[in-house]
C-alpha cells in the first residue's frame, strides 16, 4: 500500500498499483498500466502514464511515459522519459535529461542536461552535462550502440548511425561521427587560438 501525504491533490487512475511502503507526495498525476515496487517515493509535481518503477526509486518533479525502470533509480527533477525506455537498476537521470526509446545500462549516470534517442547504453557509463545523442538526419532515425564502462564528457555530439566499443574514453567538446574500437580515446575538436588585444574590438 502507498502513503499519501495529501491524497486530495494527486490523481491516481484505476490500474495504478502499489508495492509495499511507497511514499506519495502531493501533486502527482499516475495513470495507465502503472506499478511503483516497495519502498519507492515519489516526490511532489510528477506525471507517470504506463510505467514500471522497481525498488528503493526516487522520483522528483518529472515527466514519465510507457518505461520501465529498475531498482534503485533516481529520476530527477525535471527528467522527461519518452515512450519505450529501460533504464535499468542504480541508475542516475538527473535535471533536464531527456530520453527516447533508448536502454541505459546498469550503473549508468546521465546526471544533466543531456538528449539520449535511440539509443542503447551499456553497464556503468558516465554520460555527461550537454551530450546529444543527434538520432535523426532529417529523413530517418538511426540508432546509437555504446558499451560498458565508457565516459561520453561534457558537450559531446553522438551521431548516429554509430557504435562505440567498451572502456573509451570521449573527450569533452567531441563530435563523434565514426565507430571507435575497444579502449580508444576520442578527441575531435579544433586547437584553441588566443588573439592578442583582439577583444577590444568587439567592446
Amino acid at each position: 500500500m502507498a502513503k499519501f501525504l495529501n491524497k486530495k491533490s494527486c490523481f491516481i487512475g484505476k490500474d495504478v498499483h502499489f508495492g509495499k511502503n511507497v511514499t506519495i507526495y502531493e501533486n502527482n498525476h499516475i495513470e495507465g498500466k502503472c506499478f511503483i515496487d516497495d519502498n519507492s517515493i515519489i516526490y511532489p509535481n510528477n506525471f507517470i502514464v504506463d510505467c514500471e518503477i522497481g525498488k528503493n526509486c526516487k522520483i522528483h518533479h518529472s515527466f514519465l511515459e510507457n518505461s520501465k525502470i529498475g531498482d534503485d533509480v533516481c529520476i530527477g527533477p525535471f527528467a522527461r522519459l519518452r515512450p519505450n525506455c529501460v533504464i535499468h537498476n542504480n541508475c542516475k537521470i538527473g535535471n533536464f535529461v531527456e530520453i527516447k526509446n533508448s536502454e541505459i545500462g546498469q550503473g549508468c549516470k546521465i546526471s544533466h542536461l543531456a538528449y539520449v534517442g535511440d539509443a542503447t547504453i551499456g553497464k556503468d557509463c558516465n554520460v555527461g552535462c550537454g551530450v546529444i545523442f543527434a538520432n535523426y538526419n532529417g529523413k530517418e532515425k538511426n540508432k546509437s550502440i555504446v558499451g560498458d564502462h565508457v565516459f561520453i564528457g561534457s558537450n559531446c555530439n553522438i551521431i548516429a548511425p554509430i557504435k562505440i566499443e567498451n572502456d573509451c574514453y570521449i573527450c569533452a567538446g567531441t563530435t563523434v561521427t565514426d565507430s571507435t574500437d575497444n579502449g580508444d580515446f576520442v578527441i575531435g575538436r579544433a586547437r584553441q587560438e588566443n588573439k592578442p588585444n583582439r577583444a577590444k574590438k568587439y567592446w
